[in-house]
């Protein structure tokens, strides 16, 4: 019991540190100046998004909360289903092999504080091989080059999550002609199936966040 807590521990503390550096320490030396320039440089890109540095705080804050959750429940779906948040807007992606595991993630997301809303794309399947996985990576990989090296779209807003050739967007677009942009990059990538998007227009109002 002693060994999971510290696990546990770890694996949250890890999380809030990736979180909030944003990987910026990828090219920072192992010193007190490079963690600190690698830590201004994370709170740089939270500043750089629509949601601010207290809105990218606060999704960091959730996702902690829904992984903790997961974690105690069950250590297999705290490793299968895949987790994003945007705005207080939880998307839930990938695939399980039992119905009730796509129900205990959806029903423990909900217990965390600031969630406005949970969007349910788990699927329920054991079809998933090895050729589907690279695809993914191959699909998730191409679309964010695309994203990055198209000056016309601001990347830093966007989400991707791809399953099983499935693109799922989440994140805030500068108006629906940047949205329709995005959309055309990824339907030039093969093997891509579709998209769902759960893109908010800039200047579009958040749904509240409901009362416990």
């Amino acid at each position: 019991m002693e060994h999971t807590s510290q696990t546990l521990s770890k694996l949250v503390a890890a999380a809030a540190l990736a979180a909030i550096l944003g990987g910026a320490l990828s090219g920072a030396a192992c010193s007190p100046v490079g963690l600190a320039a690698g830590a201004g440089a994370g709170v740089g890109v939270a500043a750089a998004q629509e949601r601010g540095v207290s809105g990218a705080f606060n999704d960091t804050d959730i996702r902690l909360q829904i992984n903790h959750l997961w974690f105690q429940h069950d250590l297999k779906l705290y490793r299968e289903i895949n987790l994003q948040v945007q705005e207080g807007r939880v998307l839930l992606t990938g695939t399980v092999e039992q119905p009730e595991t796509r129900v205990d993630a959806v029903r423990l997301a909900w217990q965390a504080d600031g969630v406005r809303e949970v969007i349910n794309e788990i699927e329920v399947t054991d079809e998933t091989t090895l050729t589907d996985a690279a695809r993914d990576v191959r699909i998730s990989t191409e679309i964010k080059s695309k994203l990055l090296l198209d000056a016309e779209i601001y990347s830093i807003n966007y989400s991707i999550e791809v399953v099983n050739q499935v693109l799922y967007l989440m994140g805030v677009a500068q108006d629906q002609a940047e949205l329709d942009r995005v959309k055309a990059h990824a339907r030039n990538i093969p093997y891509l199936r579709r998209i769902v998007d759960y893109v908010r227009l800039k200047g579009e109002p958040l749904l509240p966040i409901p009362e416990s």
